[in-house]
């Protein structure tokens, strides 16, 4: 395992959240006011800002595009001190979504995917020894036809593109690979999942996703079945903390209690923290206890970038 990293590139997206509070999800066919609602960039982001506010250097090595929506996201990078690696696409802007958030903090998404899941250009992205790159699921899913155009997709689906599971996947030993397939796990193709899970030296998911991959319910066990096709494993468990499982030690982290407002980007959240306590020297299990910390910190306020700054978590008790 390569510890600690010297910095932290995202292979993922950033796209712009479209954030709605809702008394409950609409019926079809039926009409609902919101409660509230906002414009905030999230996605890949939230994982970036939750590193940078920890002090760790941080790149965007994905897409972005031409457009309100993409300068909206090259803002936000701005605002937290990260350097996109590519150029804007001059042929599409930046994806977006709506999230419906529950009283109960529930959210929902629905997504419409943009420039940021365009092909290509990974084996330009200058990766060296030492760097830590996070490789988001999204980017291993091929889009439906007609989400970004028919024929893109098309070449996707087929394995056309040279694309982010194969680029990620060859990434050389000295580079800390961590992969979080998200909540479309069961739509990445087979032959990307097991090659990325073979490489990667972090396998991150919550527990849903490590019981589609699986086909247990338990996350201990789950973690322990994920663990032999990877080197370590992460299993979030919401409010009860989550599984860190190495070759060396199997353990469970609890989180701190707290009031939960909204769960919009908490595993990002825990995601960039754990990264950066990695970055910071720390061992795993401490590393997963202060990405417990800031996942809670960030349920207690709305909105999706809400991972807390390097003071804040210091003094979170």
């Amino acid at each position: 395992m390569v510890l600690p990293p010297r910095r932290l590139l995202l292979a993922g997206e950033a796209i712009v959240d479209l954030v709605m509070r809702v008394p409950a999800l609409p019926i079809p066919g039926g009409d609902l006011l919101a409660d509230s609602s906002a414009v905030a960039v999230g996605g890949g982001f939230n994982v970036m800002a939750a590193a940078a506010r920890q002090g760790m250097p941080v790149r965007y090595a994905g897409g972005h595009g031409t457009g309100p929506w993409g300068d909206l996201v090259r803002a936000a990078l701005a605002a937290e001190g990260i350097k996109p690696l590519r150029q804007p696409d001059p042929e599409a802007d930046t994806g977006f979504d709506v999230a419906f958030v529950q009283p109960d903090a529930e959210r929902t998404f629905v997504t419409s995917v943009g420039a940021e899941t365009h092909p290509g250009g990974w084996d330009r992205i200058a990766v060296e020894p030492g760097d830590a790159v996070y490789v988001s699921g999204y980017g291993l899913v091929p889009p439906p036809a007609g989400g970004v155009d028919g024929g893109l997709a098309a070449g996707l689906a087929a394995g056309l593109d040279g694309g982010l599971g194969e680029w990620a996947a060859a990434l050389p030993g000295g580079v800390l690979v961590f992969a979080d397939p998200g909540p479309l796990v069961a739509d990445i193709p087979a032959a990307t999942l097991d090659a990325l899970l073979a490489r990667c030296d972090w396998w991150s998911c919550n527990q849903r996703e490590a019981a589609l991959m699986t086909g247990s319910e338990d996350p201990v066990a789950a973690a322990r079945q994920l663990l032999r096709r990877t080197r370590a494993v992460l299993v979030r468990m919401g409010a009860l903390g989550c599984v860190v499982a190495t070759a060396d030690d199997l353990v469970t982290v609890p989180a701190p209690s707290v009031d939960v407002v909204d769960t919009t980007g908490a595993g990002d959240a825990h995601a960039g923290v754990f990264l950066a306590g990695l970055w910071d020297g720390l061992d795993p299990a401490s590393a997963a206890r202060r990405a417990n910390a800031a996942a809670a910190l960030a349920v207690t306020r709305d909105g999706p970038a809400t991972a807390p700054s390097r003071r804040e978590l210091d003094n979170f008790g």
